[in-house]
């Protein structure tokens, strides 16, 4: 059984889907339980056959969710149970626990910096019957150990995503049209939740850097959070309204990624970027933050650029090397997808849970 949140369309949510869907069901029987709500994922995972449960959970502290939680789990009678992120990771490895399941996992998908005393102390407790925390980047493992957390019980799973090929859906000049890009521009594209983890000012400043020595440099934010509005007014504080385009959560994605010229991530922190990993598949050359979770994925020079924390002109002048350089972005590309073909596919982030799961017999 694996417990989330949610099944809304986040990276936690998705991994969790492709792993229920690609699990070989000759050895095991999965089902998926919702600890608030479902969400778009729900319809995908019934369409395979997995049966998807909701608690309803309505409060941050609703011992009603609880019990209804060790309810099912005891009708299900699963061997293992596998939580994941923080609110199911609490109350399904308690009430795995009390329901006497025999192998309990945990998921721990970002590095939490949101997370005070009483949040780390439960999550100490709760790993005292927890044969595995099981995440998907090595900056994960470090920031919990400094936590007091075991070393010995983390278990170092990437993301799975595969290679995206074929042809856009939409022409080039019919999407400039809807971005209302002028034809010669070209697309500096990055996509998250617009929120202070994602320090998107870093990309709007550095962008108004390269509007200085560049008349084709246009960077199009895919997403949308609290910070929706402030980011629109920064952008007019520093003029550069009309080289940002904050263009909210969009369903075409993967035609965006196939006509930009260059993706960027200016994250603070990560667990395993969904959006990066979807880039470097895409074939689209890289600038992004150089923390733990992106240095999984991008070696400096190598296969993308990798930018100090907050340097915002070495944003615009890495951007600016790969505007220049076709030679360089077809370099950086090839890198990327190769990167992703032999660490990163979905059969081996799979396989990689299966040998996971056996172990525990």
């Amino acid at each position: 059984m694996l417990i989330i949140p949610t099944l809304d369309r986040s990276g936690a949510e998705k991994q969790l889907t492709l792993l229920a869907k690609g699990l070989p069901r000759d050895q095991f029987d999965v089902s998926v339980c919702c600890l608030t709500r479902g969400g778009p994922y729900s319809e995908e995972l019934a369409a395979a056959g997995i049966p998807v449960t909701v608690i309803g959970k309505k409060l941050k502290i609703d011992p009603a969710a609880y019990y209804r939680t060790k309810k099912h789990i005891r009708a299900v009678q699963p061997d293992i149970v596998h939580t994941w992120l923080f609110a199911a990771n609490s109350y399904g490895r308690k009430a795995a626990r009390a329901a006497k399941v025999p192998h309990i996992l945990c998921g721990e998908r970002c590095v939490d910096p949101w997370k005070i005393t009483h949040e780390h102390l439960i999550d100490r407790y709760l790993d005292r019957f927890t044969d595995k925390i099981v995440c998907n980047s090595s900056g994960i493992v470090d920031f919990y150990t400094r936590k007091g957390r075991r070393a010995d019980k983390f278990v170092t799973i990437g993301n799975g995503i595969d290679l995206i090929d074929g042809p856009p859906t939409q022409s080039k000049e019919a999407l400039w049209q809807d971005l209302k890009l002028p034809p010669h521009a070209k697309m500096m594209l990055t996509v998250g939740r617009l929120w202070p983890q994602k320090r998107m000012k870093d990309l709007i400043w550095a962008t108004e850097i390269l509007k200085r020595i560049r008349d084709d440099a246009y960077l199009v934010i895919v997403g949308d959070g609290p910070q929706r509005e402030r980011l629109q007014r920064y952008t007019e504080q520093v003029t550069i309204h009309d080289r940002v385009r904050i263009v909210g959560a969009r369903t075409d994605v993967p035609d965006l990624m196939k006509h930009a010229t260059l993706f960027m991530l200016a994250s603070g922190y990560e667990g395993q970027s969904n959006a990066l990993m979807e880039a470097m598949a895409t074939g689209l050359p890289v600038a992004v933050s150089d923390i733990p979770g992106n240095r999984d994925l991008v070696k400096h020079d190598e296969n993308g650029y990798l930018v100090g924390l907050g340097q915002r002109t070495e944003y615009s002048r890495f951007a600016n090397f790969l505007l220049e350089d076709e030679a360089l972005r077809n370099r950086f590309a090839e890198a990327g997808r190769k990167t992703i073909a032999e660490q990163f596919s979905i059969s081996q982030m799979i396989e990689r849970h299966v040998r996971l799961y056996q172990s525990l017999r």
